[in-house]
């Protein structure tokens, strides 16, 4: 064990008792899906040996010290984990021959990056698959840069575009003021066109000064908001994609490590603060995955937050808790150790391991256990075979907040319900915005209603 796990071993002994006394609010995941590793083993620097074999205290502690790492740490460099076996010719342009994976094989449009990142192919539904040989067979849309026919290696992803204009609209670059500097995004106006509209389209939205704030998820950039400018734009509402501490455009936090929400909050602030200097007067936020749970995070801390409208999520991490637990049964760590790892971010004592500046309260994230407190109209996109974010939390919430609508998808991986489904992903998303905005807003009435005024 590395020399900087030997002092938090005490307090991870005193940690591994109080783990057992507070087993029900660190607990097991709600419901039992296929787990696939967020925050890999191998990134852990242990195996499937290592977490069966622990017995010691000192064992426990390193395991869980490196899982609650992980898990705060930003990645540089992602793994390229997908062989590309081939690109070929076929009757309507080059296809691309892949191993067939859990995520290969869902039909819809994705990403394939490779040269390390720095080329994307879009690519299309699939066109042939081969079970005996195990390959799957899928149209090449578009190459973003480099030359697929020489890469070997990527990484499937639910980004299709690097930039607006890729999809169609013109984008102003802006820069945004965070608590830790200057910050890149993209401020989008509603353009029919590249939306598939007439020209002379006008939104439910148009001329009412609401401003959508798309927040991308852990791991992701800007990026990952570019596939909702068609919605948005039918909607008639201003879109600003933006960046927030630690993804690798924005400045990084002091101690370079996520918040989960309570910290990325402050950065989306500002973003609302820039919307309202240039005309909002509602904000919508758009938040995938922990994006989602950075969204809560500013609806409910936010001096902004009479603001704040709506939020549409997709994917979203409702209860960090549930979240952390699936992610080490997925990495085969015992519960009792991965109960430690939440031990280790949420208190003072962990923050030697972490590398955090501060320890993160789960329990504030937990919009289970809050949902009462939770006053925003709420719109949630999750799908059931969601590998990495279990769904049940987001269902669950439903249930407990009239406010929160659910809209359960199938098949779509982690974020990759508007890759399965973009038609379901926008009808639902126009549709249910559109009826929330036909309805006054607090504290306004309708004409003939009582108490209206002009």
């Amino acid at each position: 064990m590395t020399s900087r796990f030997k002092q938090p071993v005490a307090a991870a002994a005193r940690a591994n008792a109080l783990v057992h006394r507070t087993a029900r609010a660190l607990r097991p995941p709600r419901e039992s899906t296929a787990h696939t590793p967020w925050i890999r083993a191998t990134s852990l620097g242990v195996g499937a040996g290592l977490a069966a074999g622990m017995t010691l205290a000192a064992g426990a502690s390193g395991l869980a010290g490196y899982f609650a790492r992980a898990v705060v740490t930003p990645v540089r460099e992602r793994a390229e984990d997908l062989e590309i076996l081939a690109v070929t010719r076929g009757p309507e342009g080059d296809e691309v021959i892949l191993p067939i994976t859990a995520e290969t094989v869902v039909d819809g449009t994705y990403g394939l990056f490779f040269h390390g990142g720095r080329s994307l192919a879009r690519i299309g539904p699939i066109t042939a698959l081969e079970p005996k040989g195990g390959t799957v067979t899928r149209p090449v849309e578009k190459v973003y840069g480099g030359d697929l026919r020489t890469a070997v290696r990527g990484w499937w992803t639910s980004v299709v575009y690097l930039n607006p204009a890729d999809a169609g609209f013109a984008s102003e670059e802006v820069v945004i003021t965070l608590p830790g500097g200057p910050s890149p995004a993209w401020h989008v106006a509603p353009q029919p066109i590249p939306a598939g509209l007439p020209a002379d389209h006008q939104g439910p939205l148009t001329g009412r000064n609401v401003w959508v704030i798309g927040v991308h998820g852990r791991g992701s950039n800007r990026t990952e908001g570019i596939r909702a400018l068609a919605a948005t734009s039918a909607l008639g509402a201003e879109t600003l994609l933006i960046s927030y501490r630690n993804d690798g455009e924005a400045p990084a936090a002091a101690d370079g490590r996520y918040g989960l929400g309570v910290t990325e909050w402050e950065d989306v602030e500002a973003a609302i603060e820039f919307a309202l200097a240039r005309g909002a007067e509602d904000i919508i936020l758009f938040g995938w995955s922990m994006g989602g749970a950075i969204s809560l995070q500013t609806a409910d801390r936010s001096r902004y937050a009479e603001y704040i409208r709506a939020l549409v999520l997709t994917g979203p991490v409702i209860d960090w808790m549930d979240v952390l637990a699936h992610q080490a049964k997925a990495n085969r760590i015992p519960d009792v150790v991965g109960r430690l790892g939440q031990w280790f971010i949420s208190n003072p004592g962990g923050r030697r391991v972490t590398g955090l500046a501060a320890p993160v309260d789960l329990q504030a994230m937990n919009w289970i256990d809050r949902a009462d407190q939770l006053r925003d109209h709420v719109l949630i996109m999750h799908s059931v075979d969601d590998n990495i974010v279990p769904f049940g939390p987001s269902r669950d919430l439903a249930r407990k907040n009239p406010k929160v609508t659910y809209v359960s998808f199938a098949q779509a991986r982690h974020v990759k319900e508007w890759n399965h489904d973009p038609q379901r992903w926008d009808s639902t998303v126009i549709d249910w915005v559109s009826d929330l905005f036909s309805r006054p807003a607090p504290g306004q009435t309708r004409p003939g209603e009582p108490g209206y005024s002009v």
